[in-house]
This record gives C-alpha cells, sequence and structure tokens, in this order.
C-alpha cells in the first residue's frame, strides 16, 4: 500500500485540484479522468500493479482519493463510485461534493477512480470496486473507521456497481471473473482474505435490474461489449443475486429519467424486501437523469430533501450519530 496521511479534513469549500490531469493521450481509446476537487489523499489500490493493468499511465492506475472525518473514531466510511457510463468519472458532482457533505456529517470518505471502457471491460472496473472495499476495510485501524461501518455510494454507473458489491461474492475472485473471462487474476492478501461485502449501499439512478429495458443501446456495452453472452449479462445484473446476506440499501430515483428507467430502483426495492433485507426507497416524479443529491436542481426543489432522507436513513441504522 503507498504511504497514506489519513487525516487531513475536506474544506467545506471544494475547489479545483491543481494537480488535474491531462486528458491528452496518443491512444484515442485511453480515458484519463481528473480527481475530485479538494484536497484529498491519495490511496493506490495495488501499489505493485492493477491485475489486468495494460499501461502504466494514470488510466492504468486505479485509486482511492480520500476525506477523513475529524475528532475521535473510529468513523462510519463510505467508498463513493462516481458515474460516467463505465466511459468516464463525474469526479466532481457526484464524488467530492458527497465526500464533502459525508465529512460534515462526520463520516470519512474515498471517492473511487475506477478503471473505463474501452480500454478496460469486463471484469476490471468491476475488480477495482470490491478491491476497494476491502482496502478501507484492511486499513480501518489505521485510517480511524469502524471495519463493520463500510458502505458504498454510486452513481448512475456506479449505481450499478454499488448493486454489484452490495450482491457479489464477499471473498476472493469472483466466480464468474474466472469463468467468464481468459487468463488469470492475482490476488494479494488484502483480496484473499478481507471481505468486499458493504454494511450498507446508496445507490442514485443506478441499473441495477438489467432486463429492464433501456432505449436500443446493448446493455452495459461499455462494460460488458457489444455482444455479451446471457451469461454475462446475468452475472453482472444486481437484481439475480440478491440474497439475506445482501447489503442493506438505499434507493433514490426520479420517475422522468431518460437514461434509467425508475423501475431498476422499485424492482430492486421489491426483491430487497422478499429476501428481508432492509431497504429504503424514494421515486420522485420529477427530475432528469443525474441529479446528484438533489440539491443542485432549481427546476425540481422536491428533490432538495434528498440529504435529510439520506441522514435519517444513516442516523436509523447507527451508520450517523443522531442529530444534537
Amino acid at each position: 500500500m503507498s504511504p497514506v496521511r489519513f487525516g487531513l479534513p475536506l474544506c467545506a469549500a471544494l475547489f479545483l485540484a491543481t494537480c488535474s490531469l491531462s486528458a491528452q493521450t496518443a491512444d484515442p481509446t485511453l480515458v484519463i479522468t481528473p480527481p475530485p476537487h479538494g484536497d484529498p489523499i491519495v490511496d493506490i489500490l495495488w501499489p505493485k500493479g492493477a491485475p489486468g493493468a495494460v499501461g502504466k499511465t494514470e488510466a492504468d492506475i486505479p485509486k482511492l482519493y480520500c476525506y477523513a472525518a475529524t475528532g475521535p473514531g473510529p468513523h462510519t466510511a463510505v467508498v463513493i463510485l462516481p458515474g460516467g457510463g463505465y466511459t468516464h468519472l463525474v469526479m466532481g458532482k457526484e464524488g467530492a461534493f458527497e465526500a464533502d457533505w459525508l465529512n460534515q456529517h462526520n463520516i470519512s470518505a474515498c471517492v473511487l477512480q475506477y478503471r473505463l471502457g474501452p480500454r478496460y471491460l469486463y471484469p476490471w472496473a468491476l475488480l477495482d470496486g470490491l478491491r476497494a472495499v476491502r482496502e478501507v476495510r484492511a486499513h480501518a485501524k489505521d485510517w480511524g473507521i469502524n471495519p463493520d461501518a463500510i458502505g458504498v455510494w454510486g452513481f448512475s454507473a456506479g449505481g450499478h456497481m454499488a448493486g454489484y458489491l452490495a450482491t457479489a461474492p464477499p471473498h476472493g475472485v469472483p466466480e464468474g471473473f474466472g469463468k467468464l473471462t481468459t487468463g488469470t487474476i492475482s490476488m494479494d492478501a488484502i483480496d484473499q482474505e478481507i471481505s468486499a461485502r458493504p454494511d450498507f449501499a446508496i445507490i442514485n439512478y443506478g441499473r441495477v435490474v438489467l432486463s429492464v429495458p433501456q432505449g436500443k443501446s446493448p446493455v452495459l456495452a461499455t462494460l460488458i461489449g457489444d455482444h455479451p453472452s446471457q451469461a454475462l449479462i446475468d452475472y453482472v445484473d444486481p437484481i439475480l443475486h440478491v440474497t439475506k446476506d445482501t447489503s442493506p440499501t438505499f434507493l433514490y430515483a426520479t420517475e422522468r429519467d431518460e437514461k434509467v428507467d425508475s423501475t431498476n430502483a422499485t424492482l430492486f426495492y421489491n426483491a430487497l424486501q422478499k429476501a428481508g433485507v432492509p431497504a429504503e426507497l424514494h421515486v420522485f416524479e420529477q427530475g432528469p437523469h443525474g441529479t446528484h443529491m438533489g440539491t443542485d436542481q432549481p427546476k425540481f426543489p422536491e428533490l432538495a430533501v434528498y440529504p435529510i432522507l439520506l441522514e435519517h436513513w444513516l442516523q436509523l441504522h447507527g451508520w450517523l450519530p443522531p442529530t444534537p
């Protein structure tokens, strides 16, 4: 693991990081995503090189941008999974903004920069997600984090990843990786010994039911390719893997979302209820795709209640202390 000085708070007023990365590259398939705003501490997920890496550029190095809660711990922690259709990452409005909100509520936050298509298709982005949860849990003591209070918070494509992490086998290399990919995936002690199951999941307008029709484009083509087998589609379809052990989940969607049908949220909620998994669902009538936390949508003021709903849910389960 790379050295981490995990203890600096995120400023309430975010500013553009001076270390923003250039997107210029000779490889047209290479996507380099600027880091989130603010002043995070950077943790490389695999210091010796990520499994499946095809280069050594920033786009080949999955990492966490961490913002620590202040005061005595141990704290709840959340791994934030930005959206971007598995081709880019919305690191500011679906990353740093939420990290700031979490810090204000005395929760540590790590924004995940995961690998992207078309340079990286299945399984690498999902493997990055599994590793991110394991990395935070493995270093919980050093980072002042409660290892039994580590959640994920995903938006759009990141919401799909959050649903995957909430339902995937928590230990070792998931069986589907071996059956549906070529080659081997090397694992270190963290991958082999630490659970990747989040203690809770927050899913904002995520594609978690792949059987729901959504336009004319192939299902998650930027993750699993244009012509995936049905076995691969089923393997990355979170609703098919809901069990009693699935992470408690908070779901948010809008009925007018033009990219991810709100029935993704309602059907997934039904599956959670059937399995006996604690869950809460909020579907708002108005609002397009990508409404973040609902607080930057002046045309849809009813969405601004979202942070309060989430805060109360976190308090209900003890992941956030009650407001004095």
